[in-house]
């Protein structure tokens, strides 16, 4: 059916998939006479400022349609719709980016956003076809995530609510993310292994997977054990939220460079700077696996787990006595200077 007209033609042919071929060929064939009709009225000096008025007034256009327009029209206004190409986006782009600091997506929406304007266009009979229907968008370029130091986070610790400092532990040396911890109980743990076993993944299809104790995670367990319920609670209710917290534990700290997720991107920066290797360390993370055989059938063993823990506490320990030095050769070269101080004054 063709603008509620109903065409009919045989194929000539009993056989179905050289039917359905033809059949396909027939519909391209009627939407290219549709389009070459309705481009006989199609003037290439329209001005964009006209298209964008039209589709506002008959294009039912939606709020951030109309949001992104403010954005496009001033660059677009003059320009005649039939001079509207990639080459001419390309500049946009450009001219975008030159203004102030934007990132890929915004500027994607933009050109999302004229790109439904040219399809209404086409469907309203005033554009033959659309000039941006194969422009490809940008690819967002994927921000550096902080990794935390261990001076950082010894100071975080210090300046953390009790209930936020276990929180802040597990995520480091395991890598878990927030809604797991937060709903961990402790039937998830086997003290007799030394593992914790997540059953509540965000990863497509919830895949469950254990993690080895660090010392340090196991011995803050271990001093709070019981039987049942959830691990992490503050004044024995469940936590829902730790945004508050974790903004407290900064201010404290002095420190604003971190978000909660950041924790779990430091895990993994430190299982590489350890040495441990990427299969490794997806299992820890519950990364989910790629669709390929050797995803599938890969399954990393508990001993390769323990061994990446393993060479993370060593590194952990590594980076606590290059600090323990670098604060004893400060406090040597303040013992120096008020010597030397000292000895001038008398």
């Amino acid at each position: 059916m063709m603008d509620g007209v109903r065409y009919r033609k045989s194929t000539g042919t009993t056989n179905k998939r050289l039917a359905q071929s033809i059949d396909r060929k027939h519909e391209e064939e009627l939407l290219s006479r549709r389009f070459q009709v309705e481009a006989q009225d199609f003037n290439p000096s329209m001005k964009f400022a006209e298209l964008a008025t039209r589709f506002l007034a008959q294009g039912a256009a939606k709020p951030y349609q109309r949001e992104r327009l403010k954005m496009t029209l001033p660059y677009f206004a003059n320009h005649e719709i039939g001079q509207i190409n990639k080459a001419l986006l390309r500049q946009y782009r450009a001219h975008r980016h030159s203004q102030k600091v934007l990132t890929e997506t915004t500027v994607n929406r933009d050109v999302q956003a004229l790109r439904h304007i040219f399809y209404w266009a086409v469907d309203e009979g005033i554009l033959p076809a659309n000039p941006l229907a194969r422009l490809h968008l940008e690819k967002p370029r994927r921000k550096k995530r902080p990794v935390m130091s261990v001076a950082d986070e010894m100071k975080v610790i210090e300046g953390a609510a009790l209930h936020l400092q276990k929180i802040i532990i597990c995520a480091l040396d395991s890598g878990m993310r927030r809604g797991e911890i937060l709903t961990q109980v402790w039937e998830d743990i086997d003290f007799s292994r030394r593992i914790i076993s997540v059953t509540h993944s965000k990863t497509a299809g919830g895949e469950h997977r254990e993690i080895p104790l660090t010392a340090r995670l196991f011995d803050l367990l271990s001093k709070e054990q019981q039987k049942e319920g959830l691990i992490f609670t503050f004044k024995e209710q469940s936590i829902q939220r730790i945004k508050t917290a974790w903004k407290g534990a900064l201010k404290r700290a002095k420190i604003q460079a971190y978000r909660f997720k950041d924790l779990r991107s430091t895990f993994n920066s430190r299982l590489i700077e350890a040495g441990v290797i990427k299969d490794v360390r997806k299992e820890l993370m519950g990364h989910s696996r790629n669709e390929d055989t050797n995803d599938l059938y890969s399954h990393i063993e508990l001993p390769l787990l323990r061994e990446a823990i393993r060479k993370l506490e060593e590194w952990r320990e590594g980076e606590l006595q290059k600090l323990a030095k670098e604060v004893d050769g400060q406090d040597s070269a303040e013992t120096t200077d008020r010597s030397a101080h000292a000895g001038s004054a008398a």
